[in-house]
């Protein structure tokens, strides 16, 4: 028996929480289209990010570590499917939409430029006279402008939900500025699972590729209250020895809890406020998905050792470096010499400021294409 989108719209308002924002009650696209007879409007978003270049690109961007230190650490492709995972657990175990809150998820990140937070402080730094550079709102343009599949429309033409979503979207590491799209609303539950799922995600990942490493060792965890829990938890001594196994199974279980801890505390708040429908969450003035007291607490004194003991250290401070020189030259390069751009890339540059579509076309290179692209313009025996 085939299941229409009807009847999973259906399915969706019967079985969903009331505060759930329905595929069938979105406040649509920009530029209308024929509903698709098996998908609804969230599935249908969710699978045009997946099939766009940007998309594809994230297997080759850095997320803390250079693609070129090894195959074993995170890639911002794996990054945002993790996201993904951890927001379709949430939003199933509180009843919001599953689809929505994916697409969002898989759009998160599509903003960034090689090199990671690197190189999106080096391109900001460049395009400060001329309206900076945040991968925050350069995702938002990605789909709205820069991915161009369809006749008769520029971009993606997304939900106002998932375009909402990708603009709202915020961590410590991300700040939205919303000048659109009701900027007095909180985000739906959907996008607010959004933020915390990526915290979670790059928390417990960044921990998990500083101890393959070799940055980080078990020793110097000694004091973070969260290791020692879940170390007494699996009862695993790490300064008699640490395998590949341990440190496995010490990161699922720190997944997990945070995960376990954000449900239970979101439907407190759920509860505590007594939220029945979407416009309560909207006009509430403060976001409902949280950790609890003791969480947030414990998140704060690992995430301050990451900072300090990973994302400081002086291997990843060497690839920032780097990081920052090859996207500087670039720039300047391209800046000095139209000329060099390709084609196509020139061809843009003619229709609006220089200065966005060269930062336009550096973001959009993964960091094997822009290593490849300095040696192509700096190194006299390579090949152009």
């Amino acid at each position: 028996m085939i299941i229409s989108r009807q009847e999973i719209e259906t399915h969706e308002a019967e079985r969903l929480a009331p505060y759930a924002m329905l595929s069938r009650d979105s406040l649509g696209r920009v530029v209308e289209e024929d509903e698709h007879p098996y998908r609804t409007a969230y599935q249908r978003d969710r699978d045009r990010i997946i099939h766009t270049t940007a998309f594809r690109r994230l297997e080759y961007k850095t997320q803390v570590f250079l693609i070129t230190e090894g195959d074993y650490y995170r890639t911002r492709l794996t990054h945002t499917v993790e996201v993904a995972q951890i927001g379709r657990t949430i939003a199933r175990a509180l009843r919001v939409n599953e689809d929505l809150t994916e697409a969002i998820c898989l759009a998160h990140d599509l903003g960034h430029g090689p090199f990671g937070h690197s190189g999106e402080a080096a391109l900001n730094g460049l395009m400060v006279d001329h309206g900076g550079f945040d991968h925050n709102f350069q995702s938002f343009r990605i789909v709205e402008k820069l991915e161009n599949r369809f006749p008769d429309f520029r971009g993606l033409n997304l939900t106002w939900e998932v375009r909402e979503g990708i603009l709202k979207h915020e961590t410590e590491y991300d700040k939205s500025e919303v000048v659109d799209f009701e900027p007095g609303w909180q985000p739906t539950l959907e996008a607010q699972i959004v933020n915390l799922a990526d915290e979670i995600a790059y928390t417990t990942a960044d921990l998990d590729d500083g101890l393959r490493s070799g940055m980080i060792a078990p020793k110097q965890l000694a004091d973070i209250e969260f290791w020692q829990l879940i170390i007494k938890e699996l009862d695993i001594k790490p300064l008699q020895g640490f395998s590949d196994m341990d440190r496995h199974r010490i990161i699922r279980r720190l997944v997990g809890k945070e995960v376990s801890d954000m449900i239970h505390a979101s439907q407190a708040q759920l509860e505590e406020h007594q939220i029945e429908t979407i416009a309560d969450i909207r006009n509430l003035g403060q976001n409902i998905v949280t950790h609890s007291d003791e969480v947030k607490r414990m998140n704060r004194q690992l995430k301050d050792f990451l900072y300090k003991n990973l994302y400081t250290h002086w291997r990843i401070m060497r690839m920032d470096l780097k990081a920052r020189r090859f996207i500087g030259d670039l720039f300047e390069a391209y800046l000095k010499s139209p000329i060099i751009l390709p084609t196509s890339v020139q061809q843009q540059a003619s229709q609006k400021n220089l200065h966005r579509t060269i930062c336009d076309y550096i973001a959009g290179m993964t960091d094997r294409f822009a290593l490849q692209e300095y040696e192509r313009l700096f190194d006299p025996m390579t090949r152009v």
